[in-house]
């Protein structure tokens, strides 16, 4: 049954039943309703099914918390030579 593997899924993720609805099925009462008795189309519980096993693969992939990352600016800046305030008048600067 999938309610089974989507229960076992959550818990294992810590994520709520309808952040699940919401990226599995784009509808954040789907694990409520399989609660109820919704008995999904197979297309459904296979696109479900498949979700679930990229998300795991993507997880898997993901740097550990606390793990140390090289720092990478994220853009290009640009240097530019110092001010000479003196010849702009502020010399008492």
């Amino acid at each position: 049954m999938l309610i089974r593997k989507v229960e076992k899924f959550l818990r294992e993720h810590d994520m709520a039943a309808t952040k699940f609805g919401r990226l599995a099925a784009h509808d954040p009462r789907f694990v409520l309703d399989l609660r109820m008795g919704r008995v999904p189309r197979p297309a459904t519980e296979k696109r479900t099914l498949q979700w679930m096993a990229e998300y795991e693969t993507a997880r898997e992939k993901m740097p550990l918390p606390g793990r140390m990352t090289p720092a990478v600016p994220a853009y290009e800046t640009k240097s530019f030579a110092p001010l000479n305030l003196e010849t702009k008048g502020f010399a008492h600067v």
